[in-house]
């Protein structure tokens, strides 16, 4: 998403956002690192780390 760090309040403050496609690429690129069954769970768990940093997901 190009940003320097996330946000001290995720609820409150986005600091980027990033669609589904970029997120689907980064589980693709990430899946033997995570502990995910399929695509689908690896996209769940990043998009529940960018949530967690303040980062929407579209």
């Amino acid at each position: 998403a190009g940003i320097d760090k996330g946000s001290g309040n995720p609820l409150a403050e986005k600091v980027a956002t990033i669609p589904r496609a970029r997120i689907k690429e980064i589980a693709e690129t990430k899946m033997r690192d995570l502990n995910a069954a399929d695509i689908e769970g690896a996209m769940r768990i990043i998009e529940g780390t960018a949530r967690s940093m303040g980062i929407q997901v579209s």
